[in-house]
């Protein structure tokens, strides 16, 4: 326990003597908690907690045994301690939700060797598209649901704009992915469409922004990203969807427009995925990059919206095992809103039935 308090501790940003000033405890006596020469009561403990945004059964119960993976755009290099949280504590309770519910699925997925080219990695996306049913051409819609069949359960939560853009755990059976929500909708499908690699592919236990600065390490994360690209834009797909616009005598940015709007991605992503496919050269893919697309284009090119992985979105058989869990009186009203991470109130659940007096029996 004394280790989980000087890791809170440091994730936290806290010395030991801003910890101790927190709760009420001297600098040396929280010394001696930390190296594990003093207990901690119940109390104190609760009180660190709170200090450090923690929850009490993290210090109690280890994580599970895991990979992690963590993107971040913006500072690859940046920790993301907010999204470590909420992906060990949605692991929690995914295990806990599995171990008390019968009904819940436990699908058997077959791993994909892990590839050590890009060539590799185009094939391995085709694979992964025929596990999930898809030919070589159609779009992937409803990530969520269709990665749920392959036994990774998807959460999107809004970690704000300075979270890293997904984690994931690869559990004993299944896996669990936290998107974060904050992101647009084209970076959150590409954020767990990369994850799917990782699951896939069943890393070994790694945090990105604690490994080493190695050549390798970062290939590796390119070819994960080569990975979701080619998941999200097949080859065979793209190739004939874009050069169709361009031959009916679309313009760059309408061509650019139309295929992200099908495809469901960001500009950026597409960016790049033409110029992988060479369908674009280096100064029109540049212009890709940099176009948005506006209400106008939505109106006129009659263009399907999404807001797919919008916060909060929790896996829906994860949901429905709860609702079992809670229907069968294993869990409370307020163990049921916990475990659904407070996106649902008490009065979102469904009414029980009352239990005849006789039924006092059943529990003496």
């Amino acid at each position: 326990m004394g280790r989980r308090i000087a890791t809170a501790r440091d994730r936290a940003g806290l010395t030991q003597a801003e910890l101790a000033a927190a709760v009420s405890l001297d600098r040396s006596a929280l010394a001696k908690v930390e190296s594990g020469s003093r207990r901690v009561s119940a109390l104190e403990l609760a009180r660190i907690a709170e200090a450090v945004g923690e929850r009490i059964e993290w210090f109690v119960m280890e994580t599970p045994a895991a990979i992690v993976s963590h993107r971040n755009v913006a500072e690859p290099a940046g920790e993301s301690p907010a999204i470590d949280r909420m992906v060990e504590r949605i692991a929690w309770n995914v295990e806990f939700v599995a171990r008390h519910d019968d009904a819940f699925p436990v699908p058997s997925v077959t791993r994909l060797d892990r590839p050590g080219s890009m060539a590799e990695t185009e094939r391995a996306a085709s694979e992964a598209r025929r596990m999930l049913g898809l030919d070589s051409q159609a779009p992937l819609l409803h990530l969520s649901a269709v990665f749920g069949d392959l036994g990774l359960f998807s959460f999107a939560i809004d970690m704000g704009p300075n979270s890293a853009d997904a984690a994931s755990i690869l559990l004993a059976t299944g896996g669990v992915a936290v998107i974060n929500g904050h992101l647009r909708v084209g970076r959150r499908r590409l954020a767990l469409a990369h994850e799917l690699g990782h699951y896939l592919f069943a890393d070994e236990y790694t945090i990105d922004w604690r490994i080493d600065d190695k050549d390798d390490d970062y290939a590796w994360e390119s070819r994960i990203d080569r990975f979701a690209r080619a998941l999200l834009l097949p080859t065979e797909g793209v190739e004939r969807f874009w050069t169709d616009r361009r031959r009916d005598g679309d313009s760059v940015r309408t061509a650019a427009v139309k295929t992200a709007s099908t495809f469901r991605v960001d500009m950026s992503t597409l960016s790049r995925r033409l110029r992988e496919l060479r369908l674009a050269d280096d100064t029109e893919a540049a212009q890709i990059r940099n176009y948005r697309t506006t209400r106008a284009d939505i109106v006129e090119l009659n263009l399907v919206t999404s807001d797919e992985l919008a916060a909060p979105t929790l896996a829906r058989v994860y949901e429905k095992a709860v609702l079992r869990l809670y229907r069968h009186e294993m869990i409370s009203s307020a163990r049921a809103v916990d475990l659904l991470f407070d996106t649902w109130d008490e009065g979102d659940l469904p009414e029980l039935p009352e239990l005849p007096e006789s039924a006092v029996w059943d529990f003496v």
